[in-house]
């Protein structure tokens, strides 16, 4: 489901405004960090809690912001990765290693299957994902075996009542999570362009879009107008924003 937000409804007479922006990819990663780091329960894991980010490029943009840090490459904090026009993996050690935080401070050189068992409601998940739809369904892309890390994570953090956020662009938004995790899987396909996959459906985390962060860090109303681009534009959202103009 997507991330709660209430955004205050306008006083009789107060003049709304709209503004259009155009994101691409890195500036939308960005944005989603800021607000990630800014949600109420993030703040509360980071002070009473413990926090894991699972590896990916958006995470990586959230562990600059909530760790005062800087990650290169960030295509490297990721496993999994569609790149030159395949579905992969990638092998090579994550450029940052700080992935669990236990009351503000990095745990160094942590397991994340074992810290994981020590999860309580105050605790967060951090997870990006490769799809979204407008029924806030989140899909993650699995390759393996037992599920990756959402498989690892997912039957942990629910039943405990711990919190999963995932992140992510709007670049990924599909018609249907339902309908992908149902036409895709390892077994499933005959021919691949890539490592093959399943779209693993996942309805109880906390879903946050750039809709949802404009809204958590500015108190507007953002709207998906368009997609796509070319010329460095290429994944590209266009948004119309609607709220006070200060």
């Amino acid at each position: 489901m997507f991330y709660p937000v209430q955004i205050p409804e306008p006083k009789p007479g107060e003049k709304q405004i709209s503004a259009m922006v155009v994101l691409n990819p890195p500036e939308s990663r960005r944005l989603l960090a800021k607000a990630t780091v800014a949600l109420p329960e993030v703040q509360n894991a980071m002070k009473n809690g413990m926090i894991i980010l699972g590896r990916g490029i958006t995470n990586a943009y959230i562990t600059e912001e909530l760790l005062n840090t800087k990650i290169e490459p960030k295509a490297g904090q990721t496993v999994g990765i569609i790149c030159n026009g395949a579905t992969n993996s990638n092998a090579g050690p994550p450029p940052c290693t700080w992935h669990v935080i236990n009351k503000g401070k990095v745990v160094e050189g942590a397991d994340s299957n074992v810290e994981i068992l020590k999860f309580g409601p105050d605790d967060v998940f951090i997870k990006g994902g490769n799809a979204i739809d407008t029924q806030g369904n989140a899909g993650v892309w699995a390759s393996g075996l037992k599920g990756g890390t959402i498989g690892m994570c997912w039957p942990i953090v629910t039943p405990r009542g711990a919190h999963l956020i995932q992140v992510i662009g709007l670049e990924k938004l599909i018609p249907s999570v339902h309908e992908a995790a149902l036409h895709s899987g390892i077994f499933h396909f005959k021919y691949s362009m890539g490592l093959p996959g399943r779209i693993v459906p996942v309805t109880t985390s906390l879903v946050v879009t750039e809709i949802q962060a404009f809204a958590v860090l500015a108190g507007v109303r953002a709207y998906q107008i368009a997609s796509g681009g070319v010329g460095g534009s290429e994944g590209a959202v266009a948004l119309a924003l609607q709220g006070e103009e200060k």
